[in-house]
């Protein structure tokens, strides 16, 4: 099973790194950013199902078909009103600033790029990875790990700082797979995942994860101390954010322990229930 999952990381990862160099070749074309972006979000999707079936045998329904849509928006409205309402917290505290209209071309290619972003990563960390530690130590010690290696991930952007890093694993580690582990479905994640990042910077035009500046829909810019702004790296290392990720991860909890669905310790040798059909 241990090579099942491997094999399983290593094709979603080749997407991944397909797709992103894609991206990369083709920047400053808002058009290719999103086809390509768009591209990979799909192949993502059916080389995860395809290598499951042929793997695991079993229906992948972690990432069914049956309500997808509707779990992806659900997923996307919070990750959208998450982000609105922390840019709200710093702009009342006059760390954020709209100068004027953006790029609607450049959102559009963002859309793309989001997309690919929060398919893959999701696939990998929640899909692959939680799955994996969660089987052999339960929720919240996979909770835990998964957390601080998507944090650490994040340390290779240009912009990224120890704090941002930090910030992450709380806000977004921890948040999205406390949100896995409540719905027990890859979309819901997915859709949370790409809200808050096309918020950042196909609406709100601020840098995401220390990636440097984003134009998007609104001319904006940030100021004020780390604390309020979260600096070089984006509001993302804002205390607001981190308090946003932090609620949000105790109220998926919640509901994850009122559903059944945290696995113990002791039953880290059982298969976790990551393949059952349960509405969010």
């Amino acid at each position: 099973m241990r090579f099942v999952k491997q094999l399983l990381a290593v094709a979603v990862a080749a997407v991944a790194l397909v797709g992103g160099q894609s991206v990369a070749a083709v920047e400053g074309s808002f058009l290719l950013t999103l086809v390509i972006g768009a591209v990979t979000a799909v192949l993502g999707v059916v080389v995860y199902r395809w290598v499951v079936r042929r793997t695991e045998r079993r229906e992948p329904t972690e990432l069914g078909q049956d309500g997808w849509g509707g779990k992806l928006g659900r997923g996307t409205f919070i990750g959208l009103a998450m982000f609105a309402a922390v840019i709200a917290n710093i702009a009342f505290l006059g760390g954020y600033h709209v100068e004027g209209w953006g790029s609607p071309t450049r959102a559009l290619g963002l859309l793309g790029l989001m997309a690919a972003i929060a398919i893959t990563e999701e696939l990998l960390f929640r899909g692959v990875l939680f799955r994996i530690i969660e089987e052999r130590t339960g929720t919240w010690i996979a909770l835990v790990l998964t957390g601080v290696v998507f944090g650490a991930f994040h340390l290779v952007n240009p912009d990224a700082t120890l704090w941002g890093a930090t910030a992450i694993a709380i806000e977004a580690g921890f948040m999205l797979a406390a949100c896995y582990a409540a719905t027990r479905n890859l979309w819901v994640p997915i859709g949370l995942h790409f809200g808050w990042n096309f918020a950042a910077g196909g609406i709100f035009s601020v840098v995401v994860s220390g990636n440097g500046e984003s134009k998007g829909l609104l001319e904006a810019s940030t100021s004020g101390p780390v604390a309020l702004s979260g600096g070089a790296f984006g509001p993302e290392g804002s205390l607001y954010a981190v308090l946003a990720g932090a609620v949000l991860t105790v109220v998926f909890l919640w509901l994850a322990k009122r559903r059944g669905h945290i696995v113990p310790r002791r039953h880290r040798t059982a298969q976790a229930p990551a393949t059952a059909t349960v509405t969010p």
